[in-house]
């Protein structure tokens, strides 16, 4: 059982660092900053981008990655391990 959720962690962290490095900086420059971003049509249909979907999907991941990890650190400590 250990070795099964150790390879689902290794799985969801790669998954985790694919999803990371996919998405887009949010670094938008020193006009954004001084001037700030205005309520656009553009800003609007921002939800439904695919860096908002990576963004999402990216917390979900990570809060999974937590959970196996915690599983783990359980398993182990019950003794398990062996």
């Amino acid at each position: 059982m250990l070795i099964f959720v150790t390879i689902l962690q290794v799985i969801v962290g790669v998954a985790l660092s694919a999803m990371i490095l996919f998405q887009s900086g949010k670094n938008r420059g020193l006009s954004d900053s001084i001037g700030g971003m205005s309520d656009s049509y553009m800003a609007r249909g921002k939800a439904r981008t695919l860096d908002a979907k990576l963004a999402k999907y990216t917390k979900w991941v990570g809060a999974a990655f937590v959970v196996l990890t915690m599983v783990i650190n359980c398993m182990v400590a019950a003794g398990m391990a062996a």
